[in-house]
C-alpha cells in the first residue's frame, strides 16, 4: 500500500531510517521526552505548571515525557522557549545505538561543527540526586560563596587529563 506520495513505508507507519514496533512508543519520541522531563525538573516545574504555560494538561505533559505522544515542530518550539533551552537540547546525549539507527549522529550539536562531546555513560544526569544537588547549588544566593562550593566539589573529583 503507498500513501499520496507514493512512500510505502509512510503508509505502513514505519519512520524513515527504521520501523516502529506498534503499539510501542519511538525511541527518539523516548529520549526526547526525558529531555523534557530532566529540563523541567532541573528547574523545579511541575507538570501541571508547564501544563499551563503550553496550555495542555498535566496528563498530556506526563504523555510527553514517556514518548507516548510524539511532541511535534511547533509544540518543540514552544517547549525550548518555555523550558529556556535551545531545541537541539531534546536530541543532546542521544545514544549512539539509537542515532545510529536513525541515520544520525548522536553528538551532533546545533552548530554542525562544534566537536563531539562526551556524555555520561552511567546517565548521571538523570538522577534524582543530580537535580537536588543542581537546585541547592542556584539556592547559594552568594556569587562568591557559590564559586568557592563549585571549585571545592571539582577539586574532590579525578583531575582532568
Amino acid at each position: 500500500m503507498l500513501d499520496v506520495k507514493g512512500n510505502a513505508e509512510m503508509a505502513r507507519g514505519e519512520h524513515v531510517g527504521g520501523p516502529e514496533k506498534e503499539g510501542r512508543p519511538s525511541p527518539i519520541d523516548v529520549h526526547v521526552g526525558s529531555r523534557i522531563r530532566l529540563r523541567r525538573t532541573l528547574l523545579g516545574m511541575s507538570q501541571e505548571r508547564l501544563g499551563e504555560a503550553l496550555g495542555l494538561t498535566f496528563q498530556q505533559v506526563q504523555k510527553y515525557e514517556r514518548g507516548v505522544n510524539r511532541v511535534g515542530a511547533s509544540r518543540l518550539f514552544d517547549l525550548s522557549r518555555v523550558l529556556d533551552v535551545p531545541i537541539s537540547f531534546f536530541f543532546d546525549d542521544m545514544p549512539e545505538s539509537l542515532a545510529s539507527t536513525y541515520g544520525g549522529q548522536a553528538t551532533r550539536r546545533s552548530t554542525g561543527f562544534s566537536e563531539p562531546q562526551d556524555s555520561f555513560s552511567d546517565d548521571a544526569l538523570n538522577r534524582r540526586e543530580t537535580l537536588e544537588l543542581v537546585r541547592a547549588y542556584y539556592r547559594i544566593t552568594e556569587p562568591a560563596v557559590r564559586k568557592r562550593v563549585f571549585e571545592l566539589i571539582k577539586s574532590m573529583g579525578p583531575t582532568e587529563s
